[in-house]
């Protein structure tokens, strides 16, 4: 016999939200890790605070709200509060009970400088590699370094001559109407009015120009785990400078550092060499500043395979975690983003390490 489709709306439920969720999920793991994390750094968040008023909305559900957007691909937090709102799982990995409010959107704005900084997603980006180098993860002797562009929140029709206004639109509209072509335009003359930290900037012959920033990352060669990250204005110098920023910062100890062609510089390679770190650097066609002492070895061609996974957590940046375009205007906001989002690969890396994906939903 052939049921009805008869839509009735039940007054109550008898499931809880915990029983909604399936016992082999992967996000279950992900919120008992992400939990002692947030637990870890209960003594940072509480400073963030004062000890007395109304009572805010926990930084460790913002967090974790934060987090789910960055695992899901949710472009923006407009968005990310309507998932939250009927989207069971993302409710339940937040922390909110089945009727419970989910707060305005603009909630992450209000928070962004106080709590969605880059200070506080470096001392998450810590504790989670904190956990790696526990569990054994992490290598203190071979690493791979590499940049990418981030393209701004800001479009090339801001990028005006910085002495005087572009003239007003001929249409009535409100962009001006300006004619770019033949037109030679530079940092040095021209800025972004919607973003000035944003630089015009390409990284290859044959690319085009855009108003980007330059992220940078440093992984260790063990199981490609990020070790470090910056954030930086887009020059031609930037990745190099970047780099040295890193190794002094995570470097403790005489190491490798694999790099592209675009490191191959007499200064930069000195440095490294200065700062105890071998540098297997890809070697130009010309005027190479490795020689035969780094390229006999065995492990500079090692060094140079392994080098090219650096581009896989690029990839899962900008393809899955939303960084191939900032969400923010300003050098500090998207230095945040980068954090946050590398932090969120290095969980899912070692998901797929600890086995969590073998789980079925």
């Amino acid at each position: 016999m052939r049921g009805a489709d008869i839509t009735q709306a039940a007054l109550f439920s008898y499931r809880t939200l915990e029983q909604r969720i399936p016992k082999n999920h992967p996000l279950r793991k992900f919120r008992v890790v992400v939990d002692a994390i947030l637990a870890s750094m209960d003594a940072e968040l509480d400073a963030l605070y004062a000890p007395t008023g109304r009572d805010s909305i926990p930084p460790e559900r913002l967090l974790r709200a934060s987090l789910i957007q960055t695992l899901f691909s949710i472009r923006s937090e407009r968005q990310l509060v309507t998932h939250i709102d009927y989207n069971l799982l993302y409710r339940w990995f937040v922390g909110l009970g089945m009727d419970e409010a989910v707060w305005n959107h603009s909630t992450f704005s209000a928070n962004r400088d106080r709590l969605l900084n880059e200070t506080i997603a470096r001392s998450f980006f810590a504790k989670v590699l904190g956990l790696a180098e526990w569990r054994g993860l992490v290598s203190d002797e071979h690493f791979s370094v590499d940049g990418t562009l981030i393209e701004a929140w800001a479009s090339m029709k801001s990028f005006v001559k910085k002495d005087g206004p572009p003239p007003p639109p001929e249409d009535g509209g409100r962009n001006p109407s300006v004619i770019f072509k033949g037109e030679p335009r530079s940092n040095d003359t021209h800025a972004s009015t919607t973003d000035p930290d944003a630089r015009l900037y390409k990284k290859s012959e044959g690319d085009k120009s855009r108003l980007c920033y330059l992220g940078h990352a440093l992984m260790e060669n063990r199981h490609g785990l990020a070790v470090d990250v910056e954030t930086t204005l887009a020059s031609g110098t930037a990745e190099r400078d970047a780099a040295k920023v890193m190794v002094a910062r995570t470097l403790t100890k005489p190491a490798t550092l694999g790099a592209d062609k675009g490191y191959d510089v007499a200064e930069f390679v000195d440095a490294l060499r200065e700062a105890k770190v071998t540098p297997h650097v890809a070697q130009k066609a010309k005027h190479s500043a490795i020689d035969g002492r780094t390229t006999r070895h065995a492990g500079y061609k090692q060094s140079l395979k392994i080098r090219k996974r650096i581009e896989e957590i690029f990839g899962w940046a900008k393809t899955i975690g939303g960084l191939r375009k900032a969400r923010f205007v300003g050098l500090a906001k998207v230095s945040a983003q980068t954090v946050f989002t590398l932090a969120a690969y290095n969980l899912t890396r070692m998901a797929t390490l600890f086995g969590w994906r073998l789980s079925t939903v």
